[in-house]
């Protein structure tokens, strides 16, 4: 086989901060190359560094393309030798059309002026070789989150690479996209473009994948022919021990009600006399991981989001500990003793511009305040004792957050309401983006909360999370409770049914 890319002891800091040391790496024409680790391991730090991010000078050691060794000074030399580079954040210019982002800076031109039939027919077919089924014409920013990812591999396609390299490509993409985008990427390989594939869902990498290289703390513990490997093997590379068992579910006594819901309905907003959640009722009790499942759409999120005073509900009853609350807003919600861990992590998650201890004391500010003022010995003491035990991987608590991989910002996250006193938590996706070593330390973590008496509400897209995790799964389908299983009734067959509207399930 041609060996078309090749890194020589390659290694890359920030500051004094290691991210990989001596990495050798080899990829070959035609070949998929999965690159698997926890977050944090230097996956994406060692792409933008192939893809010119990372100019030479900022690293050591050499790449080779095609034998001759390279010097990327910016993104356009990394192109130039034949690399696109496929960014989990989708980056394209929504103000432009289709066609205008495919060939942007190729566009046909005739006597200085751009040829618009040609551009379009030139666009389509790199449309096609994505099975994007738009027009030209249309405004990217009119079109899906998976269209526009498909978009960005079009995009690249139409500079003819050798290679492509893909960071969690399919992290925004529902699961028929994201087994679309694996066709597509099979279809890339036959075609004779080496890609670089990057993610957190073995599944997707074992579909996938010719070889699979494994990083571990920056160094590259493993190579395998994905025959040769099975998935038990590469979460043990990953997190450099044995995982007995995935799941660390405890029986623990289940105590008094915590919290009640009664007839939530959440209206449309858009559309008149229709509802996102209709006559939604359920109840979780001190100790107890409630999980919530359903496909998407089916208004998990936003009973959730009603429930912590985020969203406005037009019907319902919401009750604490026995209690009729009205909670009209997040700040109502805590300070009544609910928590919210939200689905968009980046968006409502975290405070991008402030450092770790400022974010996980943001919801506890009474307990690190004196008057008007921040009693900043305090604040520092107690965050840096919750850093510490939920072991997070950074420089310090005053490192911002936004330079923390996506496992360690949910333990900030987290944190938030480990410091405070409350009864109910509301987790919605707390795995979403987190590799397999860190989802085993957010399980404890959860396990923890349970322990404590503290009712969990676990809002999950992955089945296997919620039948390891819970103690009972509250099913929606198309905003209504179609399922309320319990742990001896567990069974991804009757979930999906629930969830589908096949058949009800315990209500």
């Amino acid at each position: 086989m041609e060996k078309i890319l090749e890194l020589k002891n390659v290694s890359k800091s920030f500051g004094k901060v290691s991210v990989f040391r001596n990495i050798d790496l080899e990829l070959y024409r035609g070949e998929i190359l999965a690159l698997v680790g926890e977050n944090g391991a230097g996956k994406s730090t060692m792409m933008n560094l192939l893809g010119g991010v990372y100019p030479c000078g900022q690293y050591e050691g050499d790449i080779f393309v095609k034998g001759n060794v390279c010097r990327f000074r910016d993104a356009n030399d990394s192109k130039t030798a034949g690399i696109e580079m496929i960014h989990q954040e989708i980056s394209l210019h929504t103000e432009l059309t289709v066609a205008e982002n495919v060939l942007l800076g190729n566009w046909k031109e005739s006597r200085g002026l751009i040829h618009w039939k040609n551009t379009y027919e030139e666009a389509e077919k790199y449309l096609k070789k994505v099975k994007l089924d738009v027009e030209p014409k249309t405004m990217a920013y009119n079109l899906s989150t998976s269209q526009q990812q498909l978009l960005s591999i079009a995009k690249a396609l139409a500079t003819n690479p050798q290679i492509v390299l893909f960071d969690e490509p399919t992290s925004a993409l529902t699961e028929t996209d994201a087994d679309n985008l694996i066709g597509i990427i099979k279809d890339l390989s036959k075609n004779g473009i080496s890609c670089i594939y990057i993610s957190h869902k073995l599944e997707e990498v074992f579909a996938l994948a010719d070889r699979i290289a494994v990083l571990r703390d920056g160094n590259l513990i493993s190579t395998y022919a994905k025959e040769k490997v099975n998935v038990d093997r590469i979460i043990e590379d990953m997190v450099g021990r044995k995982l007995e068992e995935m799941y660390p579910k405890r029986k623990l006594p289940i105590g008094e009600e915590a919290l009640r819901v009664e007839g939530i309905t959440i209206p449309h907003p858009y559309v008149k006399n229709k509802n996102l959640v209709e006559d939604v009722s359920f109840s979780v009790s001190k100790g107890e991981i409630l999980g919530f499942s359903g496909l998407v759409g089916s208004g998990r999120s936003e009973t959730m989001n009603a429930i912590f005073g985020s969203l406005k509900k037009s019907a319902g009853v919401v009750r604490l500990e026995g209690n009729p609350v009205q909670i009209r807003s997040a700040k109502e919600a805590i300070g009544m003793g609910i928590g919210m861990v939200t689905e968009d992590r980046k968006k409502t998650g975290i405070i991008a511009p402030m450092n770790l201890r400022e974010n996980m004391t943001i919801a506890s500010l009474d307990m690190v305040s004196s008057g008007a003022f921040i009693n900043k010995k305090k604040e520092k003491s107690i965050s840096g004792e919750f850093y510490e035990k939920l072991s997070v991987k950074a420089n310090g608590i005053e490192d911002n957050i936004m330079n923390l991989s996506g496992g360690n910002q949910q333990k900030i996250v987290l944190s938030k309401w480990l410091m405070k006193d409350i009864k109910v938590l509301i987790l919605d996706e707390p795995t979403r983006g987190v590799d397999v070593g860190a989802k085993v330390e957010i399980y404890n973590i959860i396990t923890e909360l349970a322990e404590k008496g503290i009712a969990v509400i676990m809002v999950s897209s992955e089945l296997p999370e919620l039948l390891g995790m819970c103690d009972r799964i509250i099913v929606l389908s198309r905003g209504r409770v179609t399922g309320n299983i319990g742990r001896d009734d567990f069974s991804q067959e009757c979930i999906m049914r629930a969830a589908t509207g096949v058949e009800t399930w315990g209500i």
